[in-house]
């Protein structure tokens, strides 16, 4: 079952731009679209909109839309995925750790 488990949270989360996007979100709190695009560096719009649309579904981000003119759309975290910055952070860690052996490996 722990397997299973695994399995389906790496197909979750799975491709080049979800946990990027989910770590943004998660440093800077409630992001506009053309915000959060500039932070995610090398994302296209429509790159980011589809990744946004399925975190969406997955219940790992919250789309709030306010039907003003011009309209305003925010992302936010949902509880499901602020679970997920304490296993990014250590992830984080382990990433700078690596970084550090390899360099002085050279």
């Amino acid at each position: 079952m722990e397997n299973c488990s695994i399995e389906y949270a790496l197909k979750i989360i799975n491709g080049k731009w979800k946990l990027l996007i989910i770590w943004v979100i998660s440093q800077n709190g409630i992001v506009r679209f053309n915000e959060l695009q500039r932070k995610v560096d090398g994302i296209s719009s429509l790159m980011l909109s589809k990744n946004l649309k399925e975190l969406e579904e997955d219940s790992l981000v919250i789309r709030h839309q306010y039907n003003e003119i011009p309209p305003r759309v925010e992302y936010e975290l949902s509880e499901l995925s602020q679970k997920l910055i304490v296993a990014l952070q250590h992830l984080g860690e382990w990433g700078e750790e690596v970084y550090k052996h390899k360099e002085t490996s050279l």
